[in-house]
């Protein structure tokens, strides 16, 4: 026995309303984790945050990580990058850091800090990229 046409047609569009909602939910979920920190301190000390729910906790989180002294937060991201650079011949001397909406603007921004802060052999130290950056 066939189905009836407006029987076909409402479960169309429940399935559809369905994968709607579905859909919404993901990016309510991806976005709503879209909180990031970096925190440097001494001798290449650093730590970092990405996909936290607000700024607060990635702050704290990146802070905690940081394992030297005068650990600091020097940026926080949202859906953007940033990145950290230190001398690699001499990690207590040269660093810099670097934020922008790309991963490699953020590690050209941290290099050309550190080789302004005297650094002969600037590396990346790390990075972080947050949500969609």
């Amino acid at each position: 026995m066939p189905i009836p046409v407006t029987l076909a047609l409402r479960a169309i569009v429940v399935a559809s309303l369905v994968l709607a909602t579905t859909a919404l939910m993901l990016v309510a979920v991806a976005t709503a984790k879209a909180a990031g920190a970096l925190a440097i301190g001494n001798c290449g000390a650093f730590g970092q945050a990405y996909d936290f729910p607000n700024m607060n906790s990635a702050r704290d989180s990146a802070l905690s990580q940081c394992q030297g002294q005068a650990c600091r937060v020097v940026t926080t991201v949202k859906r953007s990058c940033a990145a950290f650079a230190v001398d690699g011949a001499n990690p207590c001397g040269a660093r810099g850091w670097g934020k922008g909406p790309r991963l490699g603007g953020a590690q050209n921004e941290a290099l050309r800090g550190c080789y302004k802060d005297g650094g002969r052999d600037c590396v990346i130290r790390t990075f972080i990229c947050d949500a969609k950056g």
